[in-house]
């Protein structure tokens, strides 16, 4: 518990409502899933909320909404959010990943090892 508040509890659902501001869903439909990267374009500024502070801190480079959770130790729903509002003020870009073809070489010998077989 925190030593600020007496009965506050830091991992319990009031302190997520209280970071959204009560949202369950981004208010925009913002097309953000577990592997979309995002990127700061700004630095944090002073008096902004923390959590989006923290977001905008560990987004110098690429890194996936997925990624974001775990490091902030936050809810995907609650940085989905999070993020759409950085998304809306233009503070940060997303990105789809990077498509990864498969190498056509290693497919081939592959299967040229299991006719061997």
């Amino acid at each position: 518990m925190s030593q600020g508040v007496p009965g506050w509890d830091e991992s319990g659902p009031e302190r997520l409502y209280v970071i959204t501001g009560g949202r369950s869903d981004p208010d925009e439909q913002t097309g953000l899933d577990l592997v979309t990267l995002i990127v700061a374009r700004q630095a944090p500024q002073v008096g902004m909320q923390p959590e989006h502070a923290s977001i905008l801190r560990v987004c110098n480079s690429p890194l996936s909404v997925a990624e974001i959770s775990a490091y902030l130790e936050l809810p995907v729903s609650v940085i989905t959010v999070l993020l759409a509002d950085l998304l809306t003020e233009e503070r940060v870009e997303a990105r789809a990943p990077a498509p990864s073809l498969p190498d056509i070489e290693l497919i081939e010998a592959v299967i040229h090892g299991l006719r061997n077989l």
